[in-house]
């Protein structure tokens, strides 16, 4: 019997991406990805009301973005149409992930909604389904929705799930919004790193492909960048940007570089989940 309820404060989590390499395209356009996601516990924070009617609102509207484009609203709105619930609900959100960072805070967010009214609604929706119906809305929401540390491949939907060892980020946020889609389409991005099996990659193989391209169009990744590689080398972006994060082997010594982070950047540390907070849900 699980506690979440209508009442609960549902998290969703940020992701890092350990590597990110891309192996090829499709004919469609899509880029053919490789890479790690893990989960760490830097949370936006979701509550649900119920309504009387069938209707969907976002109580906290982020400014600049229509509330029919937000991705929790048609995450929502995607669950009716796949069930046919002729439930309601009000959304509330706690921003605490940056847009555009590279930490997956909109897809999270997404997937929470997918989750979270499952269950609320009692729609009885399996999990595997759940992903399939996150993928319409982009190509980070399924691995949320999955729940499992993963090795994913393809557009972001085949996972090989795999245990990493506890690891203490320091995430630092340069002040820039990264748009993923002018990151991919980029003419000088390396689109043919050859594939590697899941059963291959250990902690510390692998780089991300996007890096380049980020810190080439935007000097702030560039410049966190450089010197959080100078605290440990291991540093990298995640995602599309614009965030970078390295790995440290305690929190102390992470606590140790993020005090010597220079006036003007932003930095926070964090650890890294064994699973995504509702891993276990049904």
């Amino acid at each position: 019997m699980s506690d979440w309820h209508w009442h609960s404060a549902w998290p969703a989590p940020a992701k890092l991406n350990l590597f990110l390499h891309v192996v090829g395209r499709r004919a469609d356009g899509y880029h053919l990805l490789q890479t790690v996601f893990r989960f760490i516990d830097r949370c936006d924070t979701l509550r649900f009301t119920p309504r009387s009617d069938e209707r969907i609102e976002l109580a906290t509207p982020i400014p600049g973005v229509a509330p029919d484009d937000d991705l929790t609203v048609r995450a929502a709105r995607l669950l009716q149409q796949h069930t046919g619930c002729r439930q309601g609900a009000t959304i509330h959100l706690d921003k605490q992930l940056p847009m555009g960072g590279g930490l997956g805070g909109g897809s999270s967010d997404a997937a929470t909604v997918l989750l979270a009214l499952n269950h609320l609604w009692q729609t009885g929706v399996d999990r595997a389904t759940l992903e399939r119906i996150g993928l319409t809305l982009g190509a980070d929401v399924p691995v949320f929705v999955h729940g499992r540390n993963t090795f994913a491949e393809g557009v972001g939907e085949s996972f090989t799930d795999i245990e990493l060892p506890p690891a203490c980020y320091l995430v630092l946020h340069p002040a820039v919004n990264v748009p993923t889609a002018a990151i991919f389409g980029a003419p000088e991005l390396c689109r043919n790193t050859p594939a590697m099996r899941p059963a291959d990659w250990q902690p510390g193989i692998g780089h991300n492909d996007l890096e380049a391209v980020a810190c080439a169009r935007f000097p702030a990744v560039a410049g966190h960048l450089a010197w959080l590689k100078q605290q440990a080398p291991s540093a990298m972006m995640t995602g599309s940007g614009a965030c970078v994060f390295a790995g440290f082997p305690s929190r102390e010594a992470a606590a140790a570089a993020l005090a010597r982070l220079p006036t003007g950047m932003n930095g926070w540390i964090a650890d890294g989940l064994t699973q995504h907070p509702l891993a276990e849900i049904v």
